[in-house]
This record gives C-alpha cells, structure tokens and sequence, in this order.
C-alpha cells in the first residue's frame, strides 16, 4: 500500500512539475484581439466589457487578470483601463488608462467577457467607471496576493460603481482586497 502511494505521489509530482516547465514564453505569447469586442468602426452605440482571462503561467491554475474596455457613443476606439505589477518594476504607475485593443489574449490566454454592457445609458456608466478609475488609491502599489492587484481594480471599480452589477469569480484573487 505504501509504494502505491509512494508511485501516486511520484507521478503527480512529475505531473506537476512538467506543467511548471511550459515552453510557453510571455514575450512571444499572443497579444492580439480575441475577435470578441465590437468593431468599434461599425459599432456606434456604447461598449463597456468586462474581462477577464488565465493568469500567466502556473497562476493560471488558479487565477485570472482583469481589465475594462470602454467606448462612447460614437468613438472609434476603446479605452482600457488596466493594472499589471511589472510597470511599478519600472517606477511607473501600475494602473493604466489608454486606447488599446479591448480584448488582448492576455499573454497567450484567451480573453472571456465577465460583464457586458452597451447601449443607452452606457455612456453614463463609462463616465462614473472614468472617475473611479481615476480616484483608484493604488495606483503605484502592487501585491500579486492579497492585492492590491488588478483584481483589486477590477474590484474597486465595481464597488464605486454599483450600477456595473459586477460580481467577479471566485478566480478573481486579491478582489476581496477592498472590502
């Protein structure tokens, strides 16, 4: 009974470890669209997403990233608004707000919408979503565990915002940040 055991535990612990050891590289990993946000050329009304995709690597086990994407009525771009640790690396902030693709592959990972919003009205949750984006109070402090992270964005956001209807997943780690 006990070499069985031994064997199991051997061989989940190869397992393990061969997952570990991807051959996966974040520098080459895909950043590109996900196809899933509104041509924002076609689409006129307002786009507000919500999302959120594996973590890099073996914090994908367990935990995502997540980020917003939002345009106005009209636009022809979206703004996104994001946090990622390694910009505090550099003396920059962590959080940033600018126009980008919406619906990046998170470094390899595909994106998937969290929350939806678009249409009438949106335009008003984006502006509410701008202001607390902008009030965010860890905007140079990073802590993948227990936050601040950019879940705790995600988070704070959702708080300020309560018309978001946001209820991010239990994967969402360092979102009870806020609390």
């Amino acid at each position: 009974m006990k070499i069985i055991r031994l064997l199991i535990a051997v061989v989940l612990l190869g397992v393990l470890l061969v997952n570990c050891s991807s051959n996966k590289d974040w520098r080459t990993a895909s950043r590109e669209s996900a196809g899933i946000a509104p041509n924002p050329a076609v689409t006129k009304e307002a786009v507000l997403h919500v999302y959120g995709a594996r973590a890099w690597g073996w914090r994908g086990w367990f935990a995502i990233h997540t980020w917003i994407a939002a345009k106005r009525t009209g636009e022809t771009s979206y703004t996104v608004y994001d946090v990622v640790g390694w910009r505090g690396n550099r003396g920059d902030p962590v959080l940033r707000i600018a126009k980008d693709i919406p619906d990046r592959y998170w470094f390899g990972e595909k994106p998937r919408i969290l929350k939806e919003h678009m249409g009438t009205g949106v335009d008003k949750l984006i502006d509410d979503v701008d202001k607390a984006a902008n009030a965010y109070p860890w905007k140079t402090s990073y802590s993948a565990f227990p936050g601040p992270n950019s879940n705790t964005f995600i988070a704070w956001v959702g708080k300020q915002v309560p018309e978001l209807e946001l209820n991010l997943p239990f994967a969402a780690i360092g979102s009870g940040y806020v609390n």
